[in-house]
């Protein structure tokens, strides 16, 4: 059996990975720990992420052809992919917080939703907020209105509010005569 043979079924294992990817993050993991690459695979698990460590040729022919071929020039030294089909921003966004206490772990670039970033861009694409977050920020701002309605009435209602106010007039009014 040829060396190609044995290889083209990693090859389709990597195509197939980042074939619907809204995110795939390039880094250089040299110099990590055995307990920090441990403890950053769980954090990529957790969230849904695929990260893989494949052989640069193989992932060099896997890009090509496709809107990930852009990274193949960034393809030298000890790579991983990080893979994300549903959160466009979570691969760049864990992979960048867990730099911070890992500074061996270098983001070469990514592909986010068919754009290509560079090092600089995927730190900014990192600061993004999740899907899930900016939903609950939206959920959060669209009901602060409704509080404060709620809370609004509930002290007119709670002061004997305006039909209190409007009866006492009336009441007042027959007195008068």
């Amino acid at each position: 059996m040829a060396k190609v043979e044995l290889k083209q079924p990693i090859v389709q294992e990597i195509s197939e990975q980042v074939k619907d990817a809204q995110c795939v993050v390039l880094v250089d993991y040299r110099g990590l720990t055995v307990e920090e690459d441990t403890q950053l695979r769980k954090q990529l698990r957790e969230a849904g992420v695929v990260y893989k460590v494949y052989k640069n040729t193989l992932m060099n022919f896997a890009f090509k052809g496709t809107e990930f071929e852009s990274m193949s020039s960034l393809l030298e030294g000890p790579n991983a992919i990080a893979i994300s089909k549903d959160d466009a921003t979570a691969p760049a966004r864990i992979l960048a917080k867990f730099a911070k206490t890992a500074p061996a772990l270098e983001l070469k670039a990514g592909v986010v939703e068919g754009a290509f970033y560079d090092q600089a861009g995927i730190k900014e694409i990192s600061n993004v907020p999740s899907r899930d977050e900016l939903l609950s920020k939206l959920l959060g701002s669209l009901q602060s209105p409704i509080t404060n309605l709620a809370r609004v009435l509930n002290q007119i209602a709670e002061q004997g509010g305006p039909a209190d106010a409007a009866a006492a007039p009336a009441e007042e009014a027959p007195a008068a005569e």
